[in-house]
């Protein structure tokens, strides 16, 4: 069965506001993805570029294959590149080399007080959402805390927190699995990892 461009891709953007209104919860893209072809990328991270990128909006992609999914987006979506600096979507691949989370956080930009939705977004993609750090998040969207546990390659919690220092200035994350799960960490959720 091939992907609706309509029906299914209202269905994964009703899904990723559901994620971002609840932080911390995990949404299941399994149905939207099954009638994806794996192309380099999860396609669940595929599903967010088909939902999010348009003529509108600039992306950016970091990679080993920044040059084959940069072409590929484009193709589907329309949308521009941008350096890192400026993109307004950022996706992280599981194939970044060491040290591309911090530098993609630290670069992106966190809008202006004029603009704060002039912000990235970035998306990291990851082997798991479950298991490994502990992370304990409160906020908006949350009734008192929620705790997740999920995998992460780099310590990012504390550069992620000093971007977001600046309300409503900052950088909104999403993160997908192998498995077509999503999980959202809107700029106005708090991030604390949980020491053991």
């Amino acid at each position: 069965m091939m992907l609706d461009m309509v029906h299914d891709i209202q269905s994964v953007y009703r899904k990723l506001v559901h994620s971002m209104s609840r932080p911390g919860t995990i949404t299941n893209l399994s149905e939207e993805a099954e009638k994806l072809d794996n192309q380099g990328v999860f396609p669940s991270t595929q599903l967010i570029a088909r939902t999010l990128l348009d003529t509108e909006v600039t992306f950016s992609i970091v990679s080993s294959r920044a040059a084959e999914i940069t072409s590929l987006f484009s193709q589907m979506t329309y949308a521009k590149e941008a350096a890192i600096e400026a993109a307004d979507y950022i996706f992280v691949l599981e194939d970044a080399v060491s040290g591309a989370w911090l530098e993609t956080i630290q670069a992106a930009k966190v809008g202006e007080l004029i603009d704060p939705h002039a912000a990235a977004t970035i998306i990291f993609e990851v082997e798991d959402l479950f298991g490994g750090t502990t992370l304990r998040l409160s906020g908006p969207g949350i009734l008192t805390t929620a705790s997740i546990a999920m995998n992460m390659r780099e310590d990012w919690v504390e550069l992620r927190a000093d971007r977001n220092s600046e309300f409503p200035l900052g950088v909104d994350l999403l993160f997908t699995d192998v498995d077509h799960r999503v999980l959202a960490l809107p700029r106005t959720t708090q991030v604390v990892k949980e020491e053991v």
